[in-house]
């Protein structure tokens, strides 16, 4: 267990937060890239599907195991450390006038095109003939946008599904 903790409370970087690590990036990657090499493959839908479910599962699988492995410190060592790194990136809680203007469009954008895309497609084929890169390209556009308009807009966000919520607008000054 004395390798397992460090002096400072924290795990050490033993072998098993080591092997632990190295077995939840696997776990994260596996499907990442052996699904797409099966379908890839020329092989049959039933065999394709078999083998996909095979490394879904077996990534489940591969993830339980880097926490056991780890241990109850290993995990929460990695996951102060993830949670520190995204929190430290993630979006402000106050962005300024001009950014939540520019991040409202960002928002608004892609679900505008996409419910006016289905009527607007006798002027615009190539969206009928193309749909991928406009979708990904909507679809990239909106997770930005939640990134631009901070925090705030998140809170405003889940008080939607929220029944006892409600709006305070600011007094006019």
């Amino acid at each position: 267990m004395s390798e397992q903790t460090g002096t400072s409370g924290n795990p050490s970087a033993g072998w098993r937060l080591q092997l632990g690590i190295t077995l939840f990036v696997l776990s994260i990657l596996l499907p990442l890239a052996g699904v797409p090499l099966v379908a890839s493959l020329s092989l049959s839908a039933g065999k394709t599907t078999t083998i996909s479910g095979f490394l879904l599962v077996g990534a489940e699988v591969m993830g339980v195991a880097a926490i056991a492995v780890m241990g109850k410190p290993g995990y929460l060592y990695l996951k102060s450390r993830v949670f520190g790194f995204l929190k430290r990136v993630g979006p402000p809680d106050e962005v300024s006038r001009r950014r939540y203007a520019f991040g409202l469009v960002m928002f608004c954008v892609p679900i505008l095109f996409s419910w006016v895309s289905p009527y607007a497609s006798r002027w615009i084929p190539v969206v009928t003939t193309h749909p991928l890169p406009f979708a990904l390209g909507g679809d990239l556009l909106l997770l930005a946008s939640l990134f631009v308009l901070g925090g705030d807009f998140w809170d405003k966000v889940h008080a939607l599904f929220v029944r006892d919520a409600k709006a305070q607008f600011p007094s006019p000054t």
